[in-house]
């Protein structure tokens, strides 16, 4: 599925633009050195017999929109989701004409609307958030979907760019095995400003996956997306899907 045409929005105002790659979790620069994308049919990749693996984006994927902005907004309200916009500013700015990494505008806008928020405040708000505001946004034919991968015995892992602060709250109750996102640092119990991992976009989700592989590659992968950020993932899959290009694959494994 690496030659497969990959949706590109079109083009709006640039803080619309930034908020969307924000949210995405773009990184600039080339793939990490240590990553390695092993083809289908490589003799020297261990396969696991009875393992089927389904993995799924999040945002634009089981969900309609974006889910990192409506967190912080419900978290902490309008007025402060715009100052932290306005505060990010430069960085998102860099972030558009290539200057600045992804992942330091996102921890930007982020030390800007919920930093220095204590840790037990943050979890407070990722399950209230979960409860009441999130399942709005979950697309009903993609919780069906992963329903039916899950009644087939398959394993779920999200990988996706947004915090799992709330990712791994949601994905427990959906019945996920695994949730690959980008993490918060902590320092003393309170949100630093800074991620503790790498955003989890692009060759970064591949590498999480092959990561929590640990070696005993799935019989099957499935993999759904729907941005330029999911494109290496869905290269690594037997089965594809991108979202706008075409019907889901046939659950048959």
């Amino acid at each position: 599925m690496s030659g497969e045409p990959v949706h590109h929005e079109s083009r709006g105002q640039p803080s619309r633009n930034a908020a969307r790659a924000l949210s995405q979790g773009g990184q600039s620069g080339t793939p990490s050195p240590s990553l390695q994308i092993p083809s289908r049919s490589d003799p020297d990749r261990t396969l696991s017999r009875d393992r089927v693996v389904a993995a799924f984006d999040f945002d634009g994927t089981i969900t309609t929109s974006d889910s990192l902005r409506d967190f912080v907004h419900y978290t902490v309200g309008s007025p402060r989701l715009i100052y932290g916009a306005i505060r990010a500013a430069p960085w998102m700015a860099g972030m558009l004409i290539g200057t600045c990494d992804r992942g330091t505008a996102k921890a930007h806008f982020l030390a800007a609307t919920i930093g220095a928020m204590t840790r037990r405040k943050l979890e407070d708000a990722a399950h209230q958030y979960v409860a009441q505001r999130l399942p709005k946004l979950i697309r009903p034919e993609m919780a069906v979907r992963v329903q039916e991968h899950k009644r087939r015995g398959h394993q779920l892992v999200l990988v996706s760019a947004s915090p799992a602060l709330y990712l791994k709250v949601w994905a427990t109750a959906a019945g996920f095995d695994a949730v690959l996102a980008t993490e918060l640092e902590f320092h003393d119990d309170r949100f630093s400003g800074h991620l503790a991992s790498p955003n989890c976009w692009g060759p970064e989700k591949v590498r999480r996956l092959q990561q929590w592989f640990d070696g005993d590659q799935p019989r099957v992968l499935y993999a759904y997306g729907d941005s330029q950020g999911d494109r290496e993932m869905l290269a690594l899959a037997d089965h594809a899907w991108l979202r706008g290009h075409g019907e889901m694959p046939p659950i048959d494994a």
